[in-house]
This record gives C-alpha cells, structure tokens and sequence, in this order.
C-alpha cells in the first residue's frame, strides 16, 4: 500500500514538472538578461547596510554593503517591480523598466518599521505575505530579540512570545517542552524552512540543540494549522526559518556563562562559540551561507546534594544552505545540518554511566538535509517541488544504583516529500499541494527488565514504529473590500504500525478544515476570526523517549492498546492595533482562544511493586478537555531610541474527567504567565536591555519521600503515593549592556548582564538518590552572569 502511495504522489509531482516545462517552452522565449542595475539604500540620510534588494517574480537579489550600496547584473529587459528591505524598516517598492544595455541607478529610503506590521511572514498561509494581510497573527522572533535575551539555544527566545513557555520536566536530563496556549509541547508543530521534518525523537531535546545562531528568524503562529501543516499543529505553529546567502559576510561570536552564582552547590560554567559566514559567487548566481557552534556546559547542582539540577552538555551543531539560481526565473536550495550532542545529569559524572547513583545520559547524531526547486512561472506565480529528511541516532542511558541493564539504542528517519503551488489573480490567491511525510524509529533495550519474568534480556526490542501520512491541501482566499476571506483544507490518510505492539497499530482518514476572516476596521485596526480543525495520531510521542529515574522508581510511558486519534476544534479571534502618532509608536493585541479536545489524550501513572517501575498509560478522555484563554501583547516606542515590547497570557486548562491524582487540571500549566523586554539606546554605541519573565501559579505533581505536613497526600489503588502542590509565583528580571568599538577597523560588539538577578528560582528541589526528578518547575535557570565578544562584517 505505501509502495503505490510513494509511486502516485511521484508520478503527480512528475505530471506536474512536465506541465510546467511545457507552458515554459509554450512561451516566448524570455529576453536576453543584458540589463544592470545599481544603487544605494539610506535611512533618514544614513547609508543601510544588510538590506536586501529583490526583483519581484524572479530569483534575483542583492544585499547592500556598509556604504549602502548594491548592484545586480544579468537583469532581464521589461518592466519589474524592484523591491527593498531590511529587517526593523518598512519595504519600498518601485516599478522600473529595464532597457538593453543601460543601467538604472536608483535610490531607496527606507522609514524605520518599529513595530514589525510590514514584516513578509510566511507561516501564517504557506506562502510570502505581508504581516497584516496573513489570515492569522504571526509573532516573528527575529535575531535582535535573541539577542536582547541573550539566548544561546532557540528554546529560550519563545519564552517572549505571548502564550509560549519553555519548561523543564526533568531535573536529571533536562528534557524541555515548549507549551503554548496551556497544552504540551506534542500538540505543537516545529518546522525548518516550512518542512516537518522534526521527529519525535529529536524533539525530546531538540530545541535546545539547536543555535540561535543559524537563524534568521522565528515565526510563531498560535491555533490550529492543521488544515496547512498536518497532524500535532492543534496549538499552534513553530517554523525555524535559517539564513540566506546573500552577500560576502561574517559574523563571529564567544560567551562565557556562571550559571548559579550565590547557590548552595557552587556556579558552573557555561562556554560557547558561534560562527556563521556567507559566500556569493561574482555573478550572483551562487550563494553558500555556513554556520557552525560549539557549546560546553557543566552540571549544576543548586542544593549542594551531589546530583545535578541542570544538565551537563557538550554540543558541536554546524551545517550550511546552497543556493543556485538555474536563471532568473528559478532556483535550487541545498540544506545540510548536524548536530552532535553528549548530555547527562544524576551524580559522579567522572565515572561510567552504570557506576554513578543516578545517570540519565543521551548521545545524539542528527543530521538534516533538504532539496528545494523553486520557479516562478507568469506573474504573480510560484510553483516548487521539495523533499528533506532527518535521521537520528540516539545512545542513551537511564539508570540508577550502578544498574547495568539501562542501556539503550534508538534509530529514527523521518521524511517528507511534495510539492506546492501558489498564484494570485486579482483579489484572488490560491495554494495548493500534496506532501508525503513518513517515519521510521527502532528502539531497544541493550539489557531490558521483563516485567512478567524479571529477568534481564539483551537487546530487547522496545519500539519499531513505522508511521506514514499523505496529505492533499489547499487554500483559497478572497479581498472582499477591506475583508479577506480564507477558505482551506487539509485530507489526510495515515497508517501506524508497530511490530513490538500490534494492538497499538492504528490507521485513518482526517478531514481537517480551516476559515478565517480578516477585516481591516481602518488603517490601524485589524479584527480576525478563524476556526480550525486538528487532530494527533495515536503513535510515539516526544516524553515517550524520555525516562525519569532515580533510585527508588522509573517512570516510562505508553499508549493504551485502543488508543483514537485525538481531535480538536479550535476557535479564536484578535483585535490588532498599530499606529504611529508623531514620535510615539503603539501597537496592541488581544487575543482570545477557545479549543475543544475529543478524545483527549491523558495519562494516569500504574505501579509495578516488583520492578519499581510507574508506567503512564496514555488513553482517551471520553469528556475531553478544554483550554481557553486570552493573550495580550503591547509594544511600545515613544523615540526612537525606546522600545518597549510586552505579552501577558491569562488561560486555563481542564479534562472532562479526574486523572492523575483525582486532578481536572492540567499539571505543570500555569494559570498567567507573561514577558517584557525593554531597549534604551543610550547613544549610537551604548544600548542598555532590561528583560523579565513572570511565571504564576500551577499545580505539580510529587511522589517522592519529604512529604510535609501542608500536603494532601493521595493513594491510589496502584500503590502510587503522592500529592498536589500549588507551585509559588516567579519573575526572572535580566539586565544586559552592549557596547559598540572599532578595533584595526574591525566592528566588534561586547557585551555583559545578569539573567535572573534575584535568582527567582525553584528553592525545594527534591534531593538525594531517592529524589522525583519529575518535580521541578519554575524559570528555567538560576542567576546567571555572562559577558560576550562579537565581530559582524561585510567583506
């Protein structure tokens, strides 16, 4: 069955291919490219460097130097529209004609664009489109505000995100979820370069592999995208978009971190290093951006007990992007990445695995590829045909009191193929496509405890799952005066099999629509609803990979035998204002979200008293569950040299039924939580940055032995012993100073700050070899000091 479903998707996209190069060579053969073009872009009389020049329905482009200057040759003749732009300003556009053998010379000035409404986003709809004409609110996370929070993994820079929140859920391992609109991290979708290619076994730490430093920008879209993207988007959206080759730069940079400065078990340090450089070849034509990062992490133990509350990491990431124009209507992109990452955390990290107390180590290999063609056809047209992978290799270790049997191995090969085509016609735009995504993971056991004979067997086979979706999807959306109206959907047909648990395998067929209305009140003030229907497929999810241990129990999770796919509908509408008024820049959001979960998928823990081990059985809620809530978000500039950006989430959580520990809510999810971040540029080289983040009040889960007398504490008919606690509030305030200096005529940037500076961190740690590494919430890190060096040119 999978063999015809790969051969028909091959001869779509080949029937496709052939229609395409036949309406080419249909057309007049295109001019002669023998036009030049050249000129300089400033901003309020000052020359802008980075902005990138693009002519529209063609692949050419250019990036201005320091002076401001570009140039772009091997122009075809006619008459284009010549785009510019730079991250932090507005685009201007002009129509040129181009004449054989002449050079235009042009200028642009650009307005600075404080409050990101011109942003060209491309997650909201698949496509490239303008920040206020996206059928949904598109939170784009751009390289300064990773920056300003001094983010060295992506993870973090979410936590500035209305309705995000990045949260650890291991204090051995570190193993990090983002949660956004109060639901985990699996109900999300992270892409790269618009491609879900992010497994399930990379995503149990896959964001906090990789760098900041590759990207060009974030774009977050909060509800369900299910409709666009397939199955786990029922939260919300996270596209990692990495950087194009466009000019000849550099960029290098070091930091040194003490995490946990003023704790009980001493500061760790915390040392990485990042590089990225991008080549274009003299004609334009090629472009080879490269990055590469290195990161070198001690363990943090903040009780002084001996065992870690922060893992140890070793990371070396380095990949590229390939661009080459094949003419000037279409073009080829190349990606490769690699990570290679060594974490551990528990006690003794001098010794083997299975000599310390408490280990939970993992060794990572991931590589990712990817192969985009891309060609404009006509005007106002853009066809393309994509396929990219990820494979996996993971060596783990979970395993208390010196055991030898907690060795484990772990493949996985994730793919996705398709093809997509776009074209606008008047107030019309449609989009449209098909796409395979398939999924292949082995994991086992190299010595594993039988649950029914308690003896030991190696090479155990744990998990062979093989997971395969095939989805056709399109949208439609209409200008109706100052309304836009988006009418789109999704079918997808999916199989899962599990030759480890035949009773888990499982198939369907999902229909998932998608409407949204976009009404422009005024200028300044936008009005969106939408609807949209999700679902996640009942197969291994991220924590399924993850193991807590200590030395008193293990806990692992699994799927019930019958376990149905999960369905959500989501409802949500904003209200977005932004206006300029005189030196005063103010942008507003309020967003409120409703989501209904059938079939919710919920978890409740069963014991085993001769293994020690807790199993989480995942089945379905018949009552679902509900989340609802609002987001608020402000940005603010009064000058030019003040910029004030905050968010603010009030939500709540419930299933239908009791679950774990006689409990509707969900755990781990506060009620409010919130971010602010503040820029003052005190003069052109000296900025100071004050950031902060709030946490509020949620409920966790503890079952380990210090019990106080405050708890409720909770048997249940397993033999599981435990209670709920109400965690306290937290604010994490930063503070950072960046100061610009010209060395050899080199433009270096140093910079320094405090994370956390009154160190609002989690104070009741459980501790000793007994400990629930599962009870740990809060800000993800202690104080922290940093200082840093950094050197950005153009060559």
């Amino acid at each position: 069955m999978k063999t015809n479903y790969l051969y028909g998707l091959a001869m779509v996209i080949l029937s496709l291919f052939s229609i395409n190069i036949s309406s080419v060579k249909a057309q007049a053969a295109p001019p002669e490219p023998i036009c030049n073009l050249k000129g300089t872009i400033t901003s309020k009389g000052e020359p802008l460097a980075f902005a990138t020049v693009s002519i529209s329905n063609t692949t050419l482009g250019a990036v201005s130097d320091l002076n401001g200057l570009f140039e772009l040759n091997l122009v075809p003749q006619g008459e284009f529209i010549v785009k510019a732009q730079a991250l932090g300003y507005k685009p201007v556009e002009k129509l040129i004609q181009f004449e054989a053998g002449k050079t235009n010379n042009i200028t642009f000035n650009l307005e600075e664009d404080v409050l990101g409404i011109e942003q060209v986003v491309v997650t909201a709809d698949r496509k490239e489109t303008k920040r206020t004409d996206a059928s949904m609110i598109v939170n784009t996370v751009t390289p300064k505000l990773l920056e300003n929070t001094e983010t060295i993994s992506i993870g973090e820079g979410l936590n500035y995100v209305p309705g995000l929140r990045l949260e650890n859920n291991c204090q051995n391992c570190g193993f990090t979820q983002v949660r956004m609109n109060g639901m985990d991290g699996a109900h999300s979708q992270v892409l790269i370069n618009n491609r879900a290619i992010f497994s399930n076994l990379a995503g149990v730490y896959g964001l906090e592999l990789m760098p900041s430093s590759m990207i060009d920008r974030i774009e977050v879209i909060r509800g369900g995208g299910s409709a666009l993207y397939g199955s786990n988007a029922i939260a919300g959206t996270i596209n990692l978009i990495t950087k194009d080759p466009l000019s000849n730069s550099y960029n290098i940079g070091t930091q040194y971190s003490s995490v946990g400065v003023g704790s009980d078990g001493g500061a760790a340090s915390d040392y990485s290093v990042n590089l990225n450089a991008t080549i274009v070849s003299e004609d334009k034509k090629t472009g080879l951006a490269l990055f590469g990062f290195y990161r070198d992490k001690d363990p943090f133990d903040s009780n002084g007990d001996g065992y870690s509350e922060i893992s140890q990491i070793d990371n070396l990431t380095f990949g590229a992007r390939l661009n080459h124009r094949i003419d000037y209507r279409s073009k080829i992109t190349l990606d490769f990445m690699r990570m290679n990452e060594e974490r551990r955390g528990g006690n003794k990290f001098d010794y083997p695995n299975h000599e310390a107390d408490i280990s939970e180590a993992v060794e990572h290999k991931i590589t990712t590829t990817a192969l985009t063609y891309e060609r404009f056809v006509g005007t106002g047209s853009v066809w393309s045909v994509y396929g990219s992978a990820q494979n996996v290799i993971r060596a783990s270790y979970y395993g208390a009191e010196q055991s030898l049997s907690d060795y484990g191995h772990t493949n996985g090969l994730t793919y996705n193929i398709g093809t997509q085509f776009k074209t606008d016609f008047g107030n019309n735009s449609i989009i449209s496509g098909i796409e395979a995504v398939n999924d292949v993971m082995d994991d086992k056991k190299l010595g594993y405890l039988d649950l029914e004979t308690g003896e030991h067997v190696p090479n155990t086979q744990i998990t062979d799952q093989k997971k395969s979706i095939y989805g056709v999807f399109a949208q439609y959306d209409r200008k109706i005066g100052n309304v836009k109206v988006s009418v789109g959907a999704r079918f997808d047909q999916y199989k899962i099999t599990d030759i480890e648990h035949k009773d888990g395998n499982n198939s369907g067929k999902v229909f998932s629509p998608r409407m949204n209305v976009l009404w422009h009140i005024s200028p300044s003030l936008q009005w969106r609803a939408s609807y949209s229907q999700g679902y996640r497929a009942p197969q291994v999810f991220d924590e399924d990979l993850h193991i807590e241990t200590s030395g008193s129990r293990k806990v692992v999770y699994a799927n019930e035998a019958d376990l149905k796919q999960e369905t959500s509908h989501s409802y949500m509408t904003s209200f977005d204002f932004n206006k300029t008024m005189g030196t005063w820049n103010i942008g507003l959001l309020a967003e409120g979200f409703y989501t209904k979960l059938n079939d919710a998928f919920a978890s409740t823990p069963e014991y085993d008293e001769q293994t020690g081990v807790t199993t989480y059985i995942r089945s379905n809620d018949e009552n679902g569950a509900t989340v609802q809530g609002v987001n608020f978000e402000a940005t603010i500039s009064p000058i030019n040299k003040v910029y004030f950006r905050a968010g603010y989430t009030i939500q709540s959580s419930t299933f239908g039924s009791e679950q774990e520990l006689n409990e509707k809510d969900f755990l781990r999810t506060p009620g409010n939580y919130g971010f602010f971040s503040f820029d003052y540029d005190v003069f052109p080289k000296l900025c100071l940055i004050t950031t902060g983040t709030y946490t509020g009040k949620m409920k966790v889960a503890y079952y380990g032995e210090n019990f106080t007398a405050q708890d409720n504490i909770i048997t249940e008919e397993e033999g599981i012993v435990g209670t709920i606690r109400t965690t306290p509030t937290f604010f994490d305030l930063g503070f950072k100073a960046e100061y610009k200096i010209n060395i050899g005529g080199l433009p270096f940037k140093l910079f320094g700050g405090v994370k956390n500076i009154f160190n609002s961190y989690q104070d009741d740690f459980d501790s000793g070899i007994n400990r629930d590494p599962g009870y740990v919430y809060g800000p993800m890190n202690p104080r922290t000091i940093y200082c840093g060096i950094k050197l950005s040119n153009i060559l």
